[in-house]
């Protein structure tokens, strides 16, 4: 009779300790041992998920997520510049600095094109190849922001690479038609586009307020000016200058 009593109780207090440590896994140790197990585990499916958990906790610079709340910063950093407050022809800005300073994207995007090699020639002036070597950014905010005249691409920089705003994408020179300028970034502000339509991606909303604001650390978005000059514009037609 003692022995059954004995293991009733034994019994028992196995089913409280148990419990005990289920309590306590959820403060921590639970997750501590299933660390554990997934470490000498053999199951693809368990080794997976816990590199899904530890990436998604320190993402690298090239797989980073879109964030809360959009933030803008000039486009060039660690140099005097100076953004031109008219452009012509079509909406942009030439902002001025010295060659070698960086261009870095205004925001935290994607990279959409990436173009490396400067086919520009005076004699012809066609408008697709004016940029020389440039790099443009689709941000989280869905607006396209192209930088161009560039004087070297960073190393690693592709379409697709996800960027932070700040993030160093290139170097500021004088490729393209701006072989007979002093060096200067152009800067132009659009919606995503096809492939090939550089008289929208060269530029289709004005961007000096936004420089401006970003310049001064004030937090201005082009998305409300962008949708509008969008609808505005249309049925695409093709290039209308420098065709």
């Amino acid at each position: 009779m003692r022995r059954s009593v004995l293991a009733v109780f034994l019994a028992a207090a196995a089913a409280v300790i148990v419990g005990g440590l289920i309590a306590l896994s959820s403060a921590g140790t639970f997750d501590k041992t299933e660390s554990d197990a997934s470490a000498v585990s053999t199951s693809p499916a368990t080794r997976t998920a816990t590199v899904t958990t530890e990436s998604s906790r320190t993402p690298s610079p090239s797989a980073v997520l879109p964030t809360a709340r959009t933030v803008y910063v000039f486009p060039i950093r660690g140099c005097k510049a100076s953004a031109s407050q008219s452009h012509h022809d079509y909406p942009a800005s030439d902002i001025f600095a010295d060659k070698g300073c960086s261009f870095v994207s205004p925001v935290d995007g994607r990279v959409d094109e990436v173009i490396r090699v400067d086919s520009w020639a005076p004699k012809t002036n066609v408008g697709r190849d004016r940029g020389g070597l440039s790099v443009s950014v689709v941000g989280v905010d869905g607006v396209r922001y192209y930088g161009s005249h560039l004087s070297a691409i960073g190393n690693g920089v592709r379409p697709g690479l996800r960027v932070r705003a700040g993030q160093v994408l290139g170097s500021i020179g004088n490729t393209g038609s701006a072989r007979v300028t002093p060096s200067h970034l152009h800067f132009g502000i659009s919606w995503p586009t096809a492939a090939g339509k550089w008289w929208i991606r060269r530029g289709s909303v004005s961007p000096q307020a936004y420089l401006n604001a970003w310049r001064d650390e004030r937090q201005l978005s082009p998305v409300p000016a962008v949708a509008k000059a969008r609808r505005a514009y249309g049925t695409d037609h093709g290039c209308r200058s420098y065709c």
